[in-house]
């Protein structure tokens, strides 16, 4: 319970002395009081707003997740991600008395999140902290955001979700008109003035989106126009519900300072490049395993990876052959049978230097990325690396898929890539999500990173015109692979 001095007992509570609430802390307390019992008549009377809320935050927060929400409320929105782990906490003591009733299986604590001797009573660390309006009745929010940073890894999602300030007066409208729950004096802030006091503390935003143009059922019109509408560019930011996911950062080290590394080189009727991927490939990593998969070649390719591999008996080279067609196939069957740390892709055709490979390790390592895409299009490539139509083709599908994912994007066809193999393990246990729709793997490992709201950085790479062999590129398939790819994305990470 909470005294009136606004010092706390009960469940959760600590000898830390904690700090008095300020005069507009208690008056949101003392709204949040008064307004428990009328909650969940206020949720049926806009579900419309609320089914979409829940359900876009279910797309980003997977179910079984370690779970911590500030300022649950109700505790409607944590129970309802169905977390393996929920802890809620809150200001009023009458919105945690009918959570726990409602909600027995979650963890909730009355709790002012501003005070850190009472976020002490609260441990471990969570794969997710969700703010669902509660940025809005902080006090100082740069504070709040910077405290949290004690339950998060490297690995955890910060989620912060918000109206928007353009529907400031539609909602103080509707409040008055007794069509909206009553929220008070609070805080009105852009994405922009999110993600600014999220990186004064301490924390680096991923993905920014924007949804629910229509708040209403409308007959299913509403529903229609919030996935297929809404998100468009330019009409986006006039919807009402704002979402902000970041990441802890800047991250200086992500585990071991040294990890270990396994480069995959899909190769096929490309003999006469094996010796030079060796031969050129730096030694980046004290544990550095290389492993060859060869995929059905004419020209004694696989019997030139099995010679390279005797003829260096000091390095760790292993050679596969791939069951399964195409490129995809091949990177998923190395990757299984990969043993380090870090996974990283490198052609075979040797288009992209294998001298470039250290720097989309120490990317990885340094936890500046994690998914590492090359990208063929910012320094000047040789005279004929690629032909004029398919530059023009991925220069204009890249402005497409920026839009799509919510991160920068230049090439998604650059077959090099680097990323954590715990990562693509995550990644692998939510194909289902997207299904196996990609013959070459670029995409899987992309969509499915921003699925997981993975940070995606680009690496500028030198493209040269390949010395062996023959282009396995082909110009109108691709490009119809990647108008598919378009639709994927959209049905799969806009119209959710």
């Amino acid at each position: 319970m909470v005294s009136s001095s606004g010092e706390q007992e009960g469940s959760g509570s600590s000898n830390c002395a904690r700090s008095p609430l300020s005069r507009r802390q208690r008056r949101v307390r003392a709204l949040s009081d008064t307004l428990a019992a009328e909650q969940d008549d206020w949720r049926r009377r806009n579900r419309a707003f609320h089914e979409a809320d829940l359900a876009y935050l279910r797309f980003l927060i997977p179910e079984n997740a370690q779970v911590l929400e500030i300022g649950c409320g109700g505790g409607d929105v944590l129970a309802s991600l169905k977390p393996a782990r929920g802890i809620g906490i809150d200001l009023s003591s009458q919105m945690i008395e009918r959570a726990s009733h409602a909600w027995p299986h979650l963890e909730l604590h009355v709790a002012n999140a501003e005070d850190p001797a009472e976020l002490a009573m609260v441990d471990g660390v969570f794969d997710y902290i969700l703010l669902s309006d509660t940025i809005g009745f902080l006090d100082d929010i740069e504070k709040t955001l910077s405290q949290l940073h004690r339950f998060a890894t490297t690995r955890t999602r910060l989620v912060v979700s918000y109206h928007s300030p353009l529907w400031k007066p539609v909602l103080r409208l509707a409040e008055r008109l007794a069509l909206k729950m009553p929220q008070g004096d609070m805080n009105w802030l852009a994405t922009n003035d999110i993600c600014g006091l999220m990186e004064v503390a301490g924390w680096e935003p991923i993905r920014r989106e924007w949804r629910q143009l229509l708040p209403l059922h409308a007959l299913g019109i509403g529903n229609i126009v919030n996935r297929y509408i809404a998100t468009l560019p330019g009409i986006r930011r006039l919807c009402l519900r704002n979402y902000v996911v970041a990441r802890p950062g800047p991250v200086q080290s992500a585990g071991d300072s040294s990890p270990s590394a396994t480069v995959v080189i899909p190769c096929r009727n490309e003999r006469g490049n094996i010796g030079n991927v060796i031969g050129r490939l730096p030694a980046f990593s004290v544990n550095l395993e290389v492993i060859f998969v060869e995929g059905g070649s004419l020209d004694g390719t696989y019997e030139e990876c099995l010679q390279i591999r005797d003829t260096h008996p000091t390095c760790n080279i292993k050679v596969m052959r791939q069951t399964g067609i195409g490129k995809g196939d091949a990177v998923r069957t190395a990757f299984e049978a990969a043993s380090g740390d870090v996974l990283l892709i490198l052609d075979a055709d040797l288009t992209v230097p294998p001298e470039a490979i250290p720097m989309f390790y120490h990317a990885i390592a340094s936890g500046s990325g994690e998914l590492v895409n090359g990208t063929r299009l910012v320094y000047p490539m040789e005279s004929g690396a690629m032909r004029p139509l398919n530059l023009a083709a991925n220069r204009a599908f890249a402005r497409i898929f920026s839009f799509l994912l919510n991160q920068r994007v230049t090439d998604t066809l650059c077959g090099t890539k680097a990323l954590w193999k715990d990562d693509y393990e995550r990644i692998v246990a939510n194909r289902g999500y997207f299904g196996d729709f990609d013959p070459f793997g670029d995409f899987d490992l992309i969509f499915g990173a921003a699925k997981l709201d993975l940070k995606i950085i680009e690496l500028p790479v030198r493209y040269v015109r390949r010395a062996y062999g023959e282009t396995q590129i082909a110009r109108f398939s691709d490009g119809w692979l990647l108008a598919r790819m378009v639709l994927v994305a959209w049905r799969k990470l806009k119209a959710v």
